[in-house]
């Protein structure tokens, strides 16, 4: 095994003790180090990762980006070992990925989502996706951790919520309002009166009496959605925007309340499962609301400094 090699195992190993999964750079990076290594050089240089990025032809500038960006994550903990390291720049290829604007929904049409939900067939179907789709509203819960909820997880005495296994391998516990444990009691009553001999150990049930789907889930969205109007050839609605709406509602109602956001925030980030604060705060550019009540209070703090 070379140096490098060592390097690169003991970095994914490190990135992954964090929660990182890194199945890309897993399986990119060590053919980035065989390229160094042909080239004859000791360690990574800019104009070796952007020509090792480029090898793959006839795919998106993207997909070029994406592996410059593996290589530069590891180029920048491999600089702290090396300093002779050269961590290559950001958008090279002018690729940059950029964030979908989220659809953020107000009350009246979050009620109105529910109500249709409730009008799709079969019956079972129907109480799982409003029952689902409330939850997702009420607590900014990714739709891939609601489907993959077990019957014990859903601790509706204490009104909490346990997700085993969310995004970079994370556990966490949710608290939920009574209002949401009460909403969930009545559904789990319908669901076992329903289905009473299922099988199934999943919270949410399909129509089929198996797991609720995360597939299953998103088309149900898509139908209820163009029904309603609200999904039309400019505005395309996604399940994922129920978490953006409840992270800038929170936010909203937290300025208002003159509550200090800064000290919050990573309570939030814990909330909703986030690695750290960073991504959360990316909500704040999410709403012009938000971005003016957060321009208003800072003027606020400043001018009482004045």
């Amino acid at each position: 095994m070379t140096t490098l090699n060592a390097h690169l195992e003991e970095y994914l190993r490190l990135r992954r003790s964090l929660g990182f999964q890194l199945n890309f750079p897993g399986r990119s990076l060590p053919t980035l180090i065989e390229y160094i290594d042909a080239a004859g050089a000791e360690t990574i240089t800019t104009d070796l990762a952007i020509a090792w990025a480029k090898l793959p032809q006839d795919v998106q500038p993207l997909h070029w980006a994406h592996r410059l960006s593996a290589a530069r994550g590891f180029a920048r903990y491999l600089q702290t070992i090396d300093p002779a390291t050269e961590v290559p720049p950001r958008d090279v290829f002018g690729a940059r990925q950029q964030r979908p604007t989220p659809y953020l929904w107000s009350e009246e049409d979050i009620r109105r989502l529910l109500d249709r939900a409730r009008l799709l067939e079969p019956e079972l179907r129907a109480a799982s996706c409003e029952a689902l789709l409330g939850l997702l509203a009420a607590t900014g819960m990714r739709v891939g951790e609601a489907v993959s909820l077990a019957r014990d997880d859903v601790d509706l005495a204490g009104a909490v919520v346990t997700i085993r296994d969310g995004k970079f391998r994370r556990a966490r516990l949710v608290p939920i309002h009574e209002s949401t444990a009460t909403v969930l009691r009545a559904y789990a009553s319908r669901r076992d009166r329903l289905c009473p001999k299922s099988g199934s150990s999943a919270f949410f049930v399909s129509g089929a009496q198996r797991a609720l789907t995360t597939n299953g889930v998103r088309k149900a969205f898509i139908r209820i959605t163009t029904e309603l109007g609200l999904r039309t050839q400019d505005v395309h609605p996604r399940v994922h925007d129920l978490r953006h709406t409840f992270a800038v509602r929170t936010i909203i109602n937290w300025l208002r309340a003159g509550v200090d956001v800064d000290v919050m925030m990573p309570a939030l980030a814990t909330y909703l499962g986030h690695v750290n604060a960073v991504g959360t705060y990316w909500y704040l550019e999410a709403s012009p609301e938000l971005m003016e009540l957060a321009a208003l209070r800072l003027d606020g703090r400043f001018g009482a400094e004045q």
